[in-house]
């Protein structure tokens, strides 16, 4: 698991938990509190401790046969180009990341032929070593390009429910990435600038349609994009989806909240200019990018203050 977040954290706590070896590539601060006591999983289901491999180094991905890429979209490049090399032969890569482009910014910048993947789990980490789960934890995978078979996916959907993980291979993974893209741009950034939780901001009637709108404004780029979405009701699929996830917070307002760098150039930022592009007016994604970017860089300046006292 490379870059090995609350997400990434996850889905390899799952893994090991089931007896497949695992080794979480992470910060140092978790990776120090696993080798301790190894990872705690806080989860709906159960809780329990977990003992699972981890390395603050990217070496560490040598030996593997599956190489998941959890790093955030803005270390997209530079993680995959430190990955290349320590790529055993035949490995299997495969992006668990936001947004819709992660896997050609990775083949273009590492030559690595990763296999994208939408996930679903309300996961934080609210200390090192620790994983609180709140909601879902399942996976789609497909390719976007027609392969000589269906091998790899079925080899990684496979791994997924071997671990009681629900992993359903797509036959129109575009679709699907933009369906999370649509649901992250209507929530992360307004969970963020609200301090509130996903099934709050659903159940306000202001913020409700702000979500709508942005809905609106993102369906209408992935049609103008020409990918073929599902035929579902798509603003009201997203505002379910919000309610379902009750009291968790996206990761964007997990970001803020430590003064990190959000996603938001990849989820509203990206169709703001996907959408400029194809001639289509997403105001109301680019107040939220803007907000959201101006909150980030006061987060940011806060937090180092707060460390340099």
């Amino acid at each position: 698991m490379v870059g090995a977040g609350a997400v990434g954290s996850y889905f390899g706590g799952m893994l090991a938990r089931a007896g497949v070896p695992v080794t979480l590539i992470a910060r140092p601060a978790h990776v120090e509190a696993i080798r301790r006591g190894g990872l705690f999983m806080d989860s709906i289901h159960f809780q329990e401790r977990i003992a699972i491999g981890a390395s603050a180094e990217v070496s560490a991905a040598r030996d593997a046969e599956f190489v998941l890429f959890c790093v955030k979209t803005l270390d997209t490049e530079e993680a995959a180009r430190l990955l290349a090399p320590n790529l055993a032969p035949g490995a299997t890569v495969v992006s668990l990341q936001n947004g819709v482009d992660n896997v050609p910014r990775i083949r273009a910048a590492s030559g690595i032929d990763a296999a994208p993947s939408v996930v679903y789990v309300a996961a934080a980490m609210p200390a090192p070593g620790r994983v609180k789960h709140s909601g879902r934890g399942d996976l789609i995978i497909g390719e976007f390009e027609q392969r000589s078979g269906p091998a790899r996916t079925e080899r990684v959907a496979s791994l997924f429910t071997g671990a009681g993980v629900p992993c359903r291979i797509s036959a129109n993974i575009e679709a699907d990435l933009w369906t999370k893209l649509i649901m992250n741009c209507a929530g992360n950034a307004v969970t963020a600038l609200a301090h509130a939780s996903y099934g709050r901001a659903a159940r306000d009637p202001g913020t409700r349609e702000v979500m709508r709108k942005v809905i609106e404004e993102t369906v209408a780029v992935a049609r103008a994009a020409g990918v073929r979405l599902p035929d579902v009701d798509l603003v009201e699929t997203g505002l379910k989806l919000a309610e379902t996830l009750g009291e968790a917070t996206s990761s964007t307002a997990q970001d803020i909240a430590r003064g990190k760098p959000t996603e938001i150039g990849s989820l509203n930022g990206y169709v703001v200019r996907r959408g400029a592009e194809l001639g289509i007016a997403t105001p109301v994604n680019a107040t939220l990018q803007a907000l959201v970017g101006l909150l980030e860089q006061t987060a940011a300046k806060q937090t180092h203050s707060t460390t340099a006292s």
